[in-house]
């Protein structure tokens, strides 16, 4: 299989959509989240969309075969909220290994199944490690400003027990995406970057930040300058931004991103902001064109869609990058040289 490193200074590669979207479209039942496995389960699950990977696997195989067949490069797997800190909410802390493996298995076959059709387009399977429901930096408690929830240590362990199971499912890439607080990404890196050196494993990593805003910050405050020197110690496949906004919204922090990033850059904007209904009115024809521009501007190496995005968005994506040229890496200047 090529190289994903040697793909990229050829062309610009196109990630897949958003796998909640997909799911909902399906309007599960709690018996349907449930399965034959967890018939009898003591909690809710019905939400629990990681857990379909288990109790309904060929609804998450046709979601990632629907992205696969418009043209994505890079497929995420069904493991946004598979650790043991956001299964908490589920009473499933137990079942982290099982999901995380059960993910990326079905992610990697659905992956060489389309390389197998056409060997000169590799597959990628990016295993998806999300911010999880707590944060390392910010007191969940206005009385409290000292207060945290949970500590690095706690999150060191519970992304190194996610990261290992990805990568023995067969995952390429380990993508930490959705990063509101940076100390909770630097918990992701610093329990990524141990598990290569203990299993002696070659996996890039990307990374993707959420700007919350128009203040162009992230939930912990940091701009987007601040946010890629915090993080790019971790060498960094991609760095770029994902959720939280549009693709129109978003341009002027991939902008600035392209511009000091030393690493290739990632976009996967939702479909607009959400309406009063909380769904994503943003068409493709429309995403497309604002995406188009990123492409044409020379900001993107890798594009595909957050919160709302479809086969449809991520085709018309493809329609209107696939002939751009993906952005050059600029050279790092030394400041004693300036």
């Amino acid at each position: 299989m090529h190289k994903i490193e040697e793909i990229l200074k050829e062309r610009i590669l196109f990630l897949d959509g958003a796998m909640g979207t997909m799911i909902q479209k399906h309007k599960l039942s709690e018996s349907e989240y449930r399965g034959k496995q967890f018939k009898d389960y003591e909690h809710p699950l019905k939400g629990n969309n990681d857990l379909l990977s288990i109790t309904q696997p060929h609804i998450i195989s046709e979601i990632h075969n629907q992205f696969l067949e418009v043209g994505a490069d890079i497929i995420e797997t069904n493991t946004f909220n598979s650790t043991t800190v956001s299964m908490a909410d589920y009473h499933m802390e137990n079942l982290v290994v099982e999901l995380n493996m059960a993910s990326a298995k079905l992610a990697r076959a659905c992956a060489d199944e389309y390389t197998k059709k056409n060997p000169k387009k590799p597959r990628y399977v990016a295993g998806s490690i999300g911010p999880t429901n707590k944060t390392t930096s910010l007191s969940p408690d206005v009385n409290n400003p000292g207060f945290r929830a949970i500590d690095f240590d706690e999150l060191v362990i519970a992304y190194k027990e996610q990261a290992n199971a990805l990568a023995e499912g067969g995952v390429d890439i380990f993508l930490i995406e959705t990063v509101f607080d940076t100390l909770n990404c630097k918990a992701a890196i610093y329990a990524i970057l141990e598990l290569k050196e203990e299993k002696q494993l070659n996996l890039p990593i990307m990374i993707s930040g959420t700007i919350t805003d128009a203040s162009g910050r992230t939930l912990s405050g940091q701009t987007v300058e601040a946010f890629w020197y915090s993080i790019s110690h971790a060498n960094p496949l991609s760095v770029g931004l994902n959720c939280a906004l549009g693709a129109d919204q978003m341009r002027p922090f991939i902008k600035e991103l392209s511009e000091k990033a030393w690493c290739r850059v990632s976009a996967h904007p939702n479909a607009g902001l959400p309406n009063e209904f909380g769904e994503y009115d943003e068409t493709p024809e429309s995403m497309s064109k604002v995406v188009g521009e990123f492409a044409s501007s020379g900001y993107l190496n890798i594009v595909g869609g957050c919160c709302g995005t479809t086969p449809e968005h991520l085709k018309a994506i493809i329609d209107k990058v696939s002939l751009e040229k993906p952005r050059v890496i600029p050279e790092l200047k030394s400041e004693l040289n300036a």
